[in-house]
């Protein structure tokens, strides 16, 4: 069959009646090839992977390594900074009578001579040259420079005492001078480590619970639980008393109402009350926040944390603490209602 084709003057027509919309198919070209060649460059970079858990908390405990030794120092020089600024107070209040006593001597060595440069010997003194013989004469003189004299020493001993405390009040405040410093120096980098492992923290994921008196809990994504377990592990150390509910004492059904109570959610201040209040879970599906109860009477409760741990008021003499649950006989666990 024959193809039909263009005519040789109009297809050269058609070409050169439209060289602009050549021109545009060619730049559209070159730009699908240059984004392609990005995105497969995009495609071909590995990409960078978030650090795990596991990762960031090895990068903590290494700050922490720079971090105590500092601690340490700095309670050590504070220690000797808080010595020694007591011994310059101390010095201070003996320099101080010294100083009034060498004072006052000196007043009246000055005021003395002071009269015998205006008016010459007093007339105590005058009528005493005049009325005496002169073997008592001379032994009153004799008295006089005694008494001039030892009043002299009296000064002298003085100036010489409160030169000494001086002396050792100057080393003192020298030494508390560099001691501040010194102290000053920690504090600061002491501060910067604590931000950076403030920052690392804060780069934990946010199912992440990390609190003092509890271990790291992992994959808690309810945000009451989170907020539950973190307000219970703060109370690690306050001591257990029956009928309390916080915030500075806690009985075991108290605490785990105090600790949902800051989440928003109201348990009753009894154990049998919060196992009715809450879901029912089985061992095998217990997550970190829901209520681990004990004894086939339900007279303890704990809030637990995962791994067989929880964290519990466990009885008078006991303050709040992380403990197993395998120690006493589990009865079951109850996830506590949502808000």
């Amino acid at each position: 069959m024959p193809v039909a084709t263009m005519p040789p003057h109009r297809h050269a027509a058609g070409l050169s009646a439209r060289p602009g919309g050549l021109r545009r198919v060619a730049h559209r070209l070159l730009v699908l090839v240059a984004a392609a060649a990005v995105g497969a460059g995009v495609l071909a970079a590995p990409a960078q992977a978030e650090p795990t858990v596991d990762e960031i908390e090895a990068q903590i405990d290494k700050k922490w390594e720079q971090l105590e030794p500092t601690i340490e120092q700095y309670n050590k020089v504070r220690s000797q900074l808080k010595v020694n600024r007591q011994k310059s107070a101390d010095l201070q209040k003996k320099i101080e009578p010294l100083a009034l006593q060498s004072e006052l001597a000196l007043n009246r060595v000055g005021d003395l001579a002071s009269r015998y440069y205006i008016s010459g010997p007093s007339h105590d003194i005058g009528a005493l040259l005049v009325a005496a013989k002169p073997d008592t004469l001379t032994e009153q003189l004799t008295v006089l420079d005694r008494l001039a004299a030892q009043e002299r020493k009296q000064v002298e001993g003085v100036l010489a005492v409160r030169a000494k405390y001086d002396g050792e009040k100057q080393k003192l405040d020298t030494l508390i001078a560099t001691q501040t410093e010194q102290q000053n120096e920690l504090a600061a980098k002491k501060k910067q480590i604590d931000a950076e492992i403030k920052k690392l923290e804060a780069s934990l994921p946010k199912t992440t619970i990390k609190t003092a008196g509890c271990p790291t809990i992992n994959g808690v994504a309810n945000t009451a639980a989170q907020k539950a377990i973190k307000t219970a592990c703060q109370q690690v150390g306050d001591p257990y008393v029956w009928g309390a509910t916080g915030p500075n004492s806690f009985d075991c059904s108290g605490l785990t109402q105090y600790a949902y109570k800051s989440a928003g959610i109201y348990l009753t201040h009894h154990t049998g009350a919060q196992w009715k209040e809450g879901e029912v879970v089985s061992r095998a599906d217990a997550r970190p926040g829901d209520l681990v109860f004990f004894f086939s009477d339900l007279h303890h409760v704990g809030l637990y944390l995962g791994n067989d741990l929880m964290v519990h008021a466990p009885r008078a003499g006991k303050p709040v603490q992380v403990a197993s649950i395998n120690n006493m006989p589990v009865a079951g666990f109850r996830r506590p209602p949502k808000k």
